[in-house]
Order: structure tokens, then C-alpha cells, then sequence
């Protein structure tokens, strides 16, 4: 794996790609084949409750988490974690986790996989998903490629409740 083959990335916040739409939108920021495998990285935003992401493990990337705005509430492992502005919170490999907006709360998240996974065809075919031209059958299918493993998270779906909102889709 070669970082930055062709010097810096710089990703103009205008021509970056925008999947989804008001309550979760996800902006494109720079995939692993434009930081020759150092890392992907997204910019989410979320409604009040949104979920930005069900219960799922990456078997090769931590994942990072920097609260922009908002408020955000974030499963690791076993335990549910509130984060708030300028927090920064990293999921190691291998681990549960999730991510929604307070229910009282939106929340602007960079999220960054590192190292890289080619991740931006995850998020379109979620966006196909939603709004039918793809099925779950599909996204199930493809979680090898994209190193997005789905699972069941009872500590995930109790806090959602508490919360008033309940887990389902997310990316």
C-alpha cells in the first residue's frame, strides 16, 4: 500500500459527490483510491434521531468519529457513547458499533476509515436502497467488498428505545 501516491488530496467541499437526503445525507469525501489506501472519509449529517448507521464491524479498518455539530450517540463494543462538538471517538477493528443523532439533536459527523476501503459504492448502493432501485438481498451481498459486516446489538436497539427512536436503517 503506497500513501499519496500523487501528493495531496484536496476535496472542494462543492464538487464533492452527495448521497442520501434529509434526515441522512452522506458527502463523499476522499475514497481509499485517492489516498492510495490511507484512509476513506465521509462527512454525515443527521436529523434529530437519525441513524447514521446500524450495528456493524469492520474486520481491517478502525473508524474514526469527529463531532462537527450536534450531538452524537455512538455504540462501542458493549456500551453507548454521547458525543458533543470537537469530541473525537475511534472504534478499533473487529469492533460493534453504530451511530445516530440525539433524538433532540441533529449531528455533522466526519467519519474517517482507516486504512482506506473503497467506500464510496457502499454508499450509493445504501442510497439505492432507500429509495428501491436495490434491495436489501444486495447490500447484504456486498458486505466482503465493502469490509461492512452487519450484526444484532441488543445494548444498540435498547438505547434506541430509551431514546424514543428505533434502530433500522442506516449505512
Amino acid at each position: 500500500m503506497s500513501f499519496l501516491p500523487r501528493g495531496p488530496v484536496v476535496v472542494r467541499e462543492a464538487e464533492a459527490e452527495v448521497t442520501g437526503a434529509a434526515p441522512v445525507a452522506v458527502r463523499l469525501l476522499a475514497d481509499a483510491s485517492a489516498t492510495g489506501g490511507a484512509l476513506s472519509t465521509q462527512r454525515v449529517t443527521l436529523g434529530p434521531g437519525a441513524e447514521g448507521a446500524v450495528p456493524h464491524y469492520h474486520r481491517g479498518s478502525a473508524e474514526l468519529f469527529f463531532v462537527l455539530d450536534g450531538a452524537l450517540r455512538v455504540l462501542t463494543g458493549e456500551e453507548v457513547v454521547a458525543a458533543g462538538p470537537g469530541d473525537v471517538l475511534v472504534v478499533p477493528p473487529r469492533t460493534a458499533h453504530a451511530f445516530a443523532a440525539a433524538p433532540d439533536a441533529g449531528a455533522d459527523v466526519l467519519v474517517v476509515l482507516a486504512p482506506g476501503v473503497e467506500r464510496f459504492g457502499y454508499f450509493r448502493l445504501l442510497a439505492q436502497v432507500a429509495d428501491g432501485r436495490a434491495t436489501r438481498a444486495e447490500l447484504l451481498a456486498s458486505q466482503d467488498r465493502f469490509d461492512n459486516y452487519f450484526l444484532h446489538s441488543d445494548v444498540w436497539r435498547a438505547d434506541r428505545e430509551r431514546c424514543g427512536v428505533s434502530s433500522g436503517r442506516g449505512r
